[in-house]
């Protein structure tokens, strides 16, 4: 019986394991039946994603060129040298064999082992010289069986070939930073490499060069190598757009040489009839190619501490009293007025405001002065008085009317508006109210009156062609990405009447043609052409009763940072006005000596070009799609 017993409990006990057993492998069968079956799928794509990876492929940057195809930007194949940690094996060793090679400085060095600390991988390349040069080049792979782990792998970078001539209005590019890269989705500034526009047209234009990233998908190891690439999977990256600029680089070059004897000036040159700027010059310049891959802290330095101020864009960002140059703008508001044409004034010298005495630039005055002698002549008191006839409201309206005040609009980056005051703008950026003293000093185009180089050329062939000219300096408009021709300008009317832009063209023609004219050196005896212009004189300082009383210190008298700024700006021909420039020399006294015979210059020079394409004489250029061949990697 209790054999019976214990064989019942042993078979009740044998068919509970089994059963546990039974379902245990039930169990075990229904989740790799889950796991290959049901989510099978999602499993597999994750193993993919251990084994596969997506890479990311830099699209090739556009080519920036000028009108006839010159090139300003360009991408040019460098090679790097690089140091990979995993194939290296003692680094240390690696290193000291590598400087028997070339030159590596102790600051060099700690920079390299604090890249391969920071590495989080140690299969990826740790960079150690951009732009190698080609002898460095050549020793490293003679050595190469003695340097474990160091390769040097070609790169593409952006290359400036003008230099310093262009590198205000083309720009430069730099490594993408924090804020750029949070600001922005695409996924090429993910790119270690990767450089995009920092300044100029580079900048202002940076998503129609940069062009759109591609990918390819590579078998890794389970260290994440790189061991093979899956082709059919590959999806080439987009090149950029090229940008034709307005720009005239052999016009650029030759002012450029024109202002070397001065230490900071800044031109603007444009068609009056299409707005397209010849020329943009900002001096002293500076190379370009100092930033693509990270300026040194000497050469910034230089940069940086340069009293002339290098990487200032002058002729956009510089805001300068226009002086005598913005009396062409009083005038047109009192004519506009019904005031000026038939207006005189005896210029003594000087006229008494209230508890003040306004002095004109000729210390025993003008005599009677009618309105276009008060251009020729450039008579400051004539100014005074007929602006206590306007009032600043009028005279600011037809300044903004003309331009001033305000963005040109052009395309590129880091453009300032000038200031034009008026009653409202001194409460709210002083917080003092308007004197008529003030009315005074700005019918000169001084106190607190501030214009830009552009802003004066536009000035200027808005008074030629009576239309709301706006500059630009690109062939094509770029919307985002996109890129359409720019159409043929529709400019609006100004709406001011003919005879008063005549009045003001005939004076503008005898400041530089008139005996009596204050640049009629600079006319242009060699020429077929007429040039109509007016000088500015800045003041910068303040001159004291006792000074006067003396007499005024001569600019060549006093320090470089005292003397007035010289201005000059100008429109050609008389008869069929297709040029407007504008001339300022900081700090080089009177316009008529420092900036009117750089604008006559100019305007010999554009007359001369002219000639030669007309007789097609122009010098061969390399034709726009030699240039976009290399640029895609073609070449």
């Amino acid at each position: 019986m209790a054999e019976k017993s214990r064989t019942n409990i042993f078979a009740r006990r044998a068919a509970l394991l089994a059963g546990g057993k039974l379902l245990l492998l039930a169990g075990l069968g229904g989740r790799l039946y889950s796991l290959q079956v049901v989510e099978g799928e999602h499993y597999r794509q994750l193993a993919d994603d251990n084994r596969v990876n997506l890479r990311l492929l830099p699209p090739p940057r556009g080519y920036i060129v000028d009108r006839y195809g010159e090139p300003l930007a360009v991408n040019t194949l460098y090679y790097q040298l690089n140091l990979r940690p995993d194939q290296a094996g003692d680094i240390q060793a690696t290193l000291d064999a590598l400087s028997r090679v070339i030159d590596i400085s102790p600051a060099e060095r700690k920079r390299i082992e604090r890249k391969i600390k920071r590495s989080k991988r140690n299969f990826l390349p740790v960079p150690i010289r951009q732009e190698l040069p080609w002898d460095e080049v050549s020793r490293i792979e003679v050595n190469s069986p003695d340097l474990p782990g160091i390769a040097i792998e070609p790169e593409l970078g952006r290359f400036y070939p003008q230099g310093d001539v262009t590198a205000h209005v083309v720009g430069y590019v730099g490594a993408v930073n924090e804020t750029e890269l949070a600001d922005d989705s695409d996924r090429a500034l993910e790119l270690p490499s990767y450089r995009i526009g920092k300044t100029g047209i580079e900048d202002n234009y940076e998503k129609g060069l940069r062009g759109k990233v591609g990918t390819k998908v590579v078998v890794v190891n389970n260290l994440g190598r790189e061991i093979e690439e899956v082709y059919d999977q590959r999806v080439e990256a987009e090149p950029g757009h090229d940008i034709v600029m307005t720009l005239d680089v052999g016009l650029q070059r030759f002012i450029m040489d024109r202002l070397a004897d001065q230490h900071a000036a800044a031109v603007a040159v444009m068609e009056v009839n299409t707005g397209a700027v010849l020329a943009l010059v900002s001096t002293p310049g500076y190379d370009a190619n100092l930033f693509p891959n990270g300026i040194g802290h000497a050469d910034w330095a230089k940069i940086r501490d340069d009293p002339y101020r290098p990487q200032t864009n002058k002729a956009v960002t510089g805001q300068y009293a226009p002086g005598s140059t913005f009396k062409m703008t009083v005038m047109l508001a009192a004519l506009e007025a019904g005031i000026g044409a038939g207006f005189t004034a005896n210029c003594k010298g000087y006229i008494e405001y209230g508890e003040r005495r306004f002095h004109c630039w000729k210390r025993w005055g003008h005599g009677p002065v009618n309105i276009t002698r008060s251009i020729r002549q450039s008579c400051d008191i004539f100014y005074y008085e007929l602006a206590q006839k306007l009032g600043i409201d009028r005279i600011a309206k037809m300044a903004r009317r003309l331009g001033l005040g305000t963005h040109t609009g052009i395309d590129i980056t880091g453009e300032y508006p000038g200031v034009i005051p008026d009653e409202g703008w001194k409460q709210a950026t002083v917080g003092d109210y308007w004197r008529g003293g003030d009315t005074l000093v700005a019918a000169i185009g001084q106190g607190y009156v501030l214009a830009t180089p552009i802003q004066l050329a536009q000035m200027v062939a808005r008074i030629a062609t009576g239309k709301a000219v706006t500059p630009h300096l690109t062939r094509d408009l770029f919307v985002g990405d996109q890129v359409r021709v720019r159409p043929e300008p529709e400019f609006e009317s100004l709406g001011l009447k003919d005879s008063s832009l005549k009045i003001v063209r005939t004076a503008m023609g005898q400041v530089v043609n008139h005996e009596e004219g204050t640049a009629r050196r600079s006319r242009l005896t060699d020429s077929a052409w007429q040039m109509a212009g007016k000088t500015g004189t800045s003041q910068v300082r303040g001159i004291s009763k006792a000074e006067r009383e003396q007499g005024v210190l001569k600019n060549k008298d006093i320090d470089w940072l005292l003397r007035d700024h010289a201005l000059f700006v100008a429109y050609a021909p008389i008869k069929e006005p297709r040029y407007a420039v504008s001339v300022l020399v900081e700090h080089g006294g009177g316009g008529s000596v420092a900036a009117a015979p750089v604008a006559r210059d100019i305007m010999l020079e554009l007359e001369k070009r002219e000639l030669q394409l007309a007789a097609g004489e122009w010098p061969s250029r390399v034709a726009l799609g030699d240039y976009s061949r290399h640029a895609k990697g073609q070449g």
